[in-house]
């Protein structure tokens, strides 16, 4: 049962939002946890923050922040933070439930504890990681699992994948999806102009986003792009926005090779402003990773009224619904056939836009905020 007379305390790990530009967690972390404070002036928030953190999200009367050594750079401080730091906090603070929005927990606290495991991709390719983090992503993510009163997903997908890999009651599991933000919009047409003018020498482009990780299948589309050129002689580029992280020899070997490298554009990674403009001016997003637990960019296109091309494995069909042509991410023949149907065919750019602006519905971050308070609540109340 609730309280009487007495407020509730949450504590909220917000370590992944370190005064940089957010990711896709971090993302989340923004826009569920604001609006729940917002919305519940009744609670006491303790946020549990990174010593650099100085962003303005959660400046709200019922929150109080805390600054806790170390910083969360390494695994092995991952460990002294979990098992040694936070348990010590949550005994002195005893808070009613403590919500990690990137999924760690401490395997000692009694404090009642609900993780956001956004996706399990580590479990699948585990040579994507380096191999410290890889060691303490796959030894600690199914413990934490196990010890969480509930945990939250972000897709059907990622709910079912947790249960097989982690033999964990599916009843446990609460989904609460992504959103995408409100800045995204359709561009007018001089708008357009403008975009391709600045970026890509005023052709017409597909559209990538994310970090360049092994997963995105850059190389792949890359190739795929290759064949579409081969198959039309258009004039078309494409246009890939976001970080190289990672040891990307591969990657270069397959731009370096490529004719048609002029019309391959690397535009590093982009600000927010940026970003609306890019997806907005796009002839269509091809996003075909390999593994998403969700994949935002695709209802980021949609909400910008734009065309999606996308895998046809993990989360990303449940995503798209039928506003997307679908394709085998391991085939570059299929992409390039969904790009080819894309380009050549304007009636069917108009409908997936049509069934975009449908699908989008389903996903709102109001939404998402109400779900993931409703599992505070069942955590609050058992």
């Amino acid at each position: 049962m609730l309280k009487q007379n007495t407020k509730l305390r949450i504590a909220v790990n917000c370590w992944v939002l370190r005064n940089k530009k957010p990711d896709g967690i971090g993302y989340y972390t923004i826009n569920t946890i604001s609006r729940i404070i917002r919305s519940h002036p009744e609670v006491d928030f303790l946020l549990l923050c990174d010593k650099n953190f100085t962003e303005s999200y959660f400046d709200f009367p019922n929150t109080s922040k805390y600054y806790i050594f170390p910083a969360l750079r390494h695994p092995v401080l991952y460990v002294l933070y979990m098992e040694l730091i936070l348990p010590f906090f949550l005994k002195k603070h005893k808070p009613d439930v403590f919500l990690s929005p990137d999924g760690f927990l401490s395997l000692i606290s009694s404090c009642p504890q609900i993780p956001v495991i956004h996706d399990i991709n580590f479990e699948h390719y585990p040579k994507d990681l380096k191999l410290k983090n890889r060691l303490y992503y796959r030894f600690f993510f199914k413990r934490f699992a196990r010890k969480a009163d509930r945990i939250v997903t972000v897709s059907a997908f990622s709910k079912q994948d947790i249960v097989n890999w982690y033999k964990i009651d599916p009843n446990k599991i609460d989904i609460v999806y992504n959103s995408f933000n409100a800045q995204f919009h359709p561009l007018d047409k001089v708008t357009i102009d403008a975009v391709r003018n600045k970026w890509s020498n005023g052709k017409q482009y597909f559209f990538f986003v994310g970090s360049m990780h092994p997963r995105k299948n850059i190389k792949r589309l890359i190739v795929a792009f290759n064949l579409f050129k081969q198959q039309t002689h258009s004039d078309c580029c494409l246009l890939l926005a976001g970080s190289i992280l990672w040891d990307q020899s591969e990657l270069e070997n397959v731009y370096n090779n490529s004719s048609y490298k002029t019309a391959i554009i690397f535009t590093g990674r982009v600000s927010d402003s940026e970003l609306v403009d890019l997806l907005g001016g796009a002839l269509a997003l091809s996003f075909v990773p390999i593994f998403e637990g969700f994949g935002v960019p695709i209802i980021e296109a949609m909400q910008s009224g734009v065309p999606v091309i996308c895998s046809n494995v993990t989360s990303m069909p449940e995503v798209a619904g039928d506003a997307a042509l679908l394709v085998d991410p391991l085939n570059e023949l299929d992409i390039a056939g969904a790009m080819q149907k894309i380009y050549t065919d304007m009636a069917l750019q108009q409908k997936l836009i049509q069934l975009g602006n449908i699908q989008k519905e389903k996903f709102s971050w109001d939404n998402s905020a109400d779900m993931l308070w409703q599992t505070l609540i069942k955590v609050i109340t058992q």
